[in-house]
Order: C-alpha cells, then structure tokens, then sequence
C-alpha cells in the first residue's frame, strides 16, 4: 500500500486548499447571517451556496464524488463535471478538506449527502430514462434530492423492518406509510424522493423490499415537518422532514433495478456514503482541534496559559494521535475499495464506521471543554459540529449493529 499522493490528486489538494482560503471561509459568516435573514424562505439554500458553487464549477472543484467510470459525459464540456475519474483513494484527503467547513465546501462542491449516494444509486442501478430525468440536473446542481428509508415506527437499525408498503396496480406502484429523518427534504428545490419500502412482505427477509422515484410533489406526498437533530434545525442544507405518503401513485417504470432489489441496492449505496462521512469527520477533527490549540494558547488561568496545563497536553496529543489512526484507517479502506471493491472492504468500512465518528466526538467534546462556555454557544461552530457528528454513530447504521456484524465475521473464522 502506498499513501503517498499522486501529482493530480497534490494538485487538486493545492487548488481546493486555495479554493477554500480565499472562498469558503470568508463565506461562514455570511451564511450564519443569510440563515438569520427573517425573509428567507424557510428552509431554502442560503444564496451564498450557489456563489460558491459557481466558483467550484468555474475551479474545476465539481463532484469530485463522482468517477468516469459511470459513463455519463459532460454536455458543458466544463473541467471536473460530471465526474472527476478520482479513485477513493485520490478523493480521501478531498473530502477531508471539505470536512473543515462542512456546513458550505460540500454543497459548493456537488458533494453533499444525500445527494452523493443518490447520483451513485442512479448511476449505478437507475434506467437511462431515469437518469436523465433525475440524475442529470442533480450532476449539474439544479436540484436537491432525499432517500427515505428510516421510519418512526421500527427499529430502523434493521432495515428489513420497514414497512412503508409499495404495491403494484396495473401500471403504477402506490405508496403507503410514514418516514422520518429524511435528509434534505425540506429543502424546496429537493425534486425528488427515492423511497425505500415492501413490495413483497411474504418473500425473503432480504427481497421483500424495493425503491421507488417518488416526485416531491407528487399528490399524496404530505411533508409534515422538519425534524432537529440536538435542538439544530440543520436548515444550511435543507433540513430533516418527516413524511407521510398516502396512496401516492407513480409509473411502474419509477422502480429502480427489479422488485425485491431495494436492501441490495440499499447496502451498495451506503457503503461508499459511510466512508464518504469518515472523510469529512476527519476534516471537523482538524478543525476542532486547530480551535483549541489557539484557544489555549490565547487563555490565562490561575497564572499561566491553558496550554502550559498538563490535561490540556494530554488532549492534544490524544486528539492528534486518534486523527492520524483514523485516518490510516480510512485510508486503507479507501484503498481496498479501489483495488479489491466495496465488498471486499466490508470489515473496513464498517471499522471506519465505528472508530470514526466516536474518535471525532471525543476530539469535540475537548474541544469544547477548552473553550469552556463559549464551547457550548454559538459563537463557535463547535456546539454544531458535536451534534452533527453524534448523529454519524446512528446514520447509516449505528454502531452496535456495525459492530454485531464484525464480531460475527471475526468469529466465523475460527468456526
């Protein structure tokens, strides 16, 4: 294994570095102030996200997400749109830069969840009818998109127990049932929901769902509010809605891949959604970590600077050791995703998964503890930062099943 990075990938470094110095740093205060704005439409993009993102797209810094391989070409002919040819790899330290301000770099980029793993989702297993109605404008940051698959009445930690229930009347499937959480819902230029759900409850446990393209506005669709996440509203992005779809109807040809393909089609999105979240959690402990240091060298308390306290050295140096083990981590994952495919790094993702978002949190949390009350306000970004990154541990898994199934794998080989 190499690490070292190539020339593109130092370039691309180089320029997004840049890119963020002079455009989207600057831009943080501009968003708390476009978010505070009593006119704004509720839950709409702040205007200065479609700033930046004309300045990415002019940059070459578009869906760095998204690789060749897809086959989907660039009708603007732009450098780095649709898709940048980037290997995981090459996108690592990319996204961990983004990951610095993760509130802006990843909607200027077209790198954004929820919208990165339902391009992946419509590249990979969406009709061509299907992506050019849907995958196109959201390639070209036209519009926003959810995936809808958690619900408020299961345990959504096993996804085999939905119950949305998706049926087939001639030439339409009729949707029924309640989602909760669904990212980026809210957001009044999100077009469209790819709704997971029953199509079969008497088949296997693993084929008795599927997914849909549900339009946001379709009739039946009822968004019913928009969800907080610690007491956040998360509006910077468009917000978590909770849905309820009764009897909405669409044409049999919105069914994405085959009924009874949804967990399958559900388990290849997610994996590359999950290490693209380990990424960029790097990226907050950088952050976090570059704001306590100046914060404790800045302070005085009983007679010397919070950084000549021993406590505080040991945060430092535990915050800069479990950033580069996760990052190792992260990036042999990255790697045997490249060369050996996503199952063939399922241990690995799901360690990034576990060991990820638990060593950012515990970064924060120091973070703030130095910071003392201004830690816990919002004239820092830490406040949000910790509540964004806590929801990671249940996001795509939480880690108790991650682990359950690590365990079970590790255990099968000395059966």
């Amino acid at each position: 294994m190499d690490f070292a990075h190539d020339a593109r990938t130092t370039e691309l470094i180089g320029r997004l570095t840049a890119f963020m110095d002079e455009f989207v740093h600057p831009a943080e205060p501009v968003l708390a102030a476009q978010l505070a704005d009593p006119q704004r439409e509720p839950w709409s993009i702040p205007p200065v996200v479609g700033e930046l993102q004309a300045a990415a797209r002019a940059r070459g810094l578009w869906n760095l997400f998204f690789t060749d391989r897809h086959g989907l070409p660039d009708r603007h002919g732009l450098p780095g749109g649709p898709g940048t040819g980037l290997t995981n790899l090459q996108y690592a330290p990319l996204a961990e830069l983004t990951g610095r301000s993760v509130l802006l770099a990843p909607p200027a980029l077209n790198c954004a969840a929820p919208d990165t793993g339902n391009m992946e989702l419509l590249a990979q297993f969406g009709s061509p009818e299907q992506r050019e109605r849907w995958l196109r404008p959201l390639l070209d940051g036209e519009i926003r998109s959810a995936f809808a698959m958690t619900e408020p009445d299961v345990a959504s930690s096993d996804a085999t127990n939905i119950t949305t229930r998706i049926e087939r009347d001639g030439d339409e499937y009729v949707v029924n049932g309640r989602k909760w959480y669904i990212t980026g819902a809210m957001n009044p230029d999100c077009k469209v929901l790819i709704v997971m759900g029953k199509t079969d409850p008497a088949a296997e446990d693993h084929r008795q769902q599927s997914m849909v393209l549900v339009p946001r506005d379709a009739p039946g669709v009822r968004v019913l509010r928009g969800m907080r996440v610690f007491g956040y509203p998360d509006e910077d992005h468009g917000g978590h809605a909770e849905i309820l779809f009764e009897d909405v109807r669409v044409p049999a040809a919105n069914l994405i891949g085959e009924e009874g393909g949804g967990f399958a089609i559900a388990q290849a999105r997610l994996g590359p959604g999950r290490i693209h979240h380990c990424m960029r959690a790097l990226g907050i402990a950088e952050r976090a970590l570059e704001l306590t240091c100046r914060r404790v060298n800045s302070r005085v308390a009983f007679g010397r600077p919070l950084a000549d306290q021993g406590v505080v050295q040991d945060w430092i140096a535990e915050a800069r050791v479990r950033i580069e083990q996760a990052r190792l981590l992260v990036l042999k994952t990255a790697w045997l995703m490249d060369t050996v495919g996503n199952r063939g790094a399922h241990t690995e993702i799901q360690a990034i998964k576990i060991v990820v978002p638990s060593a950012v949190e515990w970064i924060l949390d120091k973070a703030v503890q130095a910071h003392g009350a201004a830690g816990v306000s919002q004239d820092t970004p830490l406040a949000q930062l910790w509540a964004g990154n806590r929801t990671l541990r249940l996001a795509d898994g939480p880690d108790e099943v991650h682990k359950r199934s690590l365990a079970r794998r590790e255990l099968k080989k000395y059966r």
